[in-house]
């Protein structure tokens, strides 16, 4: 018996202001809201620190702050998004939670190297879905970058 993927093509849509972002859903272990986090010193801004999530120390990343987006202040829908890459689990704070979409390999193309922004180094493509467009993120360079996690 063949054994079916059920998360092949499926994507967590989270918003980061105005645009909308995936990931794959396989890497998701939960959606939680905003925790008391507390600071860790002489760490990056994007790096807010660490939550007590049931027991678990799970560090904390600011999306929005990574991205070089302006700053703003979390609210009922800020939440964040709990990941897991090989046994590591990074909590990555998102204004909200949008869907979980289905976007077939054929509907994600590369994405232009338009910029030399560092952000830019964490979209592992563009996925449309109807006229819409969906920002795909390459989740192991996002955690591996200026060696905040190592996932090797």
């Amino acid at each position: 018996m063949i054994k079916e993927d059920t998360q092949k093509d499926r994507y967590l849509i989270f918003s980061l202001g105005k645009e909308d972002y995936g990931i794959e859903i396989k890497y998701v272990i939960e959606i939680v809201g905003i925790h008391p986090i507390t600071v860790i010193p002489d760490t990056p801004d994007y790096i807010k620190g660490v939550i007590n999530l049931r027991g678990k120390i799970i560090p904390v990343i600011d999306v929005r702050n990574r991205f070089l987006k302006e700053a703003i202040d979390y609210h009922d829908r800020t939440c964040i998004i709990v990941v897991n890459m090989e046994d590591v689990s990074v909590g990555l704070i998102v204004d909200k939670v949008v869907e979980v979409l289905n976007i077939p390999e054929y509907n994600i193309s590369e994405p232009p190297k338009v910029s030399k922004q560092s952000y830019q180094r964490y979209i592992k493509g563009i996925g449309k879905v109807g006229d819409k467009i969906r920002l795909i993120l390459d989740l192991e360079n996002l955690l591996n970058n200026d060696n905040f996690i190592s996932t090797k």
